[in-house]
């Protein structure tokens, strides 16, 4: 009798203690939050080759074996946009622990009508690998208007 009675107390500790790690930092789910976005005026590091995208709609970062998957959504003013990418052009802010990625894309050589907004989104991802995320605490995706941003 005594044995099923200590089996079931142990196992609604444990899983009292699975709710309380639902919630915390060891998470890896829960590393990085939502995204927000900032309107920012952004100086171009002369290391980035390509022009920025002009508006950065979406960002996610999701946990993924070895680091993680960073994914943002940008809309060019015009169709035709090509070689869409995410570039570190900087080091982790150490003060602030904030690593910038900007999102470039280059424009077609022909000209292109404009198009409605949902036909020129451009999609780009970067893996960021745990030896780069270490000290990181966000994440920010600048265009050449606006910045999305998640925190830890």
């Amino acid at each position: 009798m005594k044995t099923p009675v200590l089996a079931l107390l142990t196992a609604c500790l444990v899983l009292t203690g699975c709710a309380r790690i639902g919630q915390s930092r060891l998470n890896p789910f829960n590393w990085f939050g939502r995204s927000t976005s900032e309107e920012v005026e952004v100086v171009t590091p002369t290391t980035i080759r390509g022009p920025l995208v002009a508006q950065v709609t979406s960002m996610t970062v999701d946990k993924a074996p070895g680091g993680a998957i960073v994914q943002a959504v940008a809309v060019p003013p015009e169709q035709g946009y090509w070689r869409a990418e995410l570039v570190i052009a900087d080091d982790i802010d150490v003060e602030t622990g904030t690593l910038v990625l900007y999102f470039t894309a280059f424009p077609s050589p022909l000209k292109e009508p404009a198009g409605s907004e949902f036909s020129r989104e451009l999609t780009a991802g970067l893996f960021l690998s745990d030896q780069t995320l270490a000290g990181v605490r966000t994440i920010a995706v600048r265009g050449a208007s606006n910045q999305q941003t998640s925190r830890r």
